[in-house]
């Protein structure tokens, strides 16, 4: 696993829960609005012993009587291999595991949610799962198996037993109340779908805009 940064507390992460946060690094996606330049884009990257998994799984251990659940974000964790072991002693320690995905690795989430290695699952939604529309927040080229498997990943989580929720970053220039009206019928009635306010500040766009 690839640690780009950890937080041992939070509690706004995990709903309900004192959690510690775990941001791995790498991603498949390269969001303009996202604020995590450093997870994401590899010349950026630099690599801290303190995010040294042996040292992680050290301070959970140490505080079992006070945190309730582990965060798994990004940055983009099932692009890891090694994320269901990494899940696996995290778990062994009693702690409830919230992952945060953009959903393009239905099979990873399957994985871990058959092997009950997570107990709550939140996905970006970026816009309707369309190529076009994907592209133009993404900053990749999207194929129809990248869209066919978004797709997967919202049934597989939705037909799971654990706690989901589906967000999506509203962006004035390319969303609107329709494409929200349609991401919510995509997900579902009565499933926990979130509207997430875009900031300002240090994102992907600025910082490739600024070399």
């Amino acid at each position: 696993m690839r640690i780009g940064g950890f937080v041992k507390q939070s509690l706004i992460d995990y709903p309900n829960k004192i959690a510690a946060v775990v941001f791995t690094q790498g991603c498949n996606f390269q969001c303009g609005y996202c604020h995590n330049p450093q997870l994401v884009l590899p010349h950026l990257f630099i690599e801290n012993p303190e995010f040294n998994p042996s040292n992680i799984f050290r301070y959970l251990k140490s505080r079992k009587n006070w945190l309730d659940g582990v965060v798994i974000t990004g940055g983009e964790p099932t692009i890891h291999k090694d994320l269901p072991e990494f899940l696996k002693k995290i778990k062994a320690m009693g702690y409830s595991i919230k992952l945060d995905t953009n959903g393009s690795n239905p099979y990873m989430l399957k994985q871990i949610i058959t092997n009950k290695l997570v107990d709550y699952i939140a996905m970006d939604i970026k816009n309707i799962p369309e190529k076009n529309l994907y592209e133009e927040i993404t900053g990749i080229q999207m194929t129809t198996k990248i869209i066919e498997n978004l797709q997967l990943s919202i049934q597989i989580i939705n037909n799971s037993s654990i706690e989901r929720e589906f967000r999506t970053t509203f962006i004035p220039k390319i969303h609107n109340k329709n494409t929200i009206e349609l991401i919510k019928k995509l997900v579902g009635k009565n499933i926990c779908y979130k509207v997430n306010e875009f900031r300002e500040g240090e994102t992907i766009e600025k910082e490739l805009h600024s070399n």
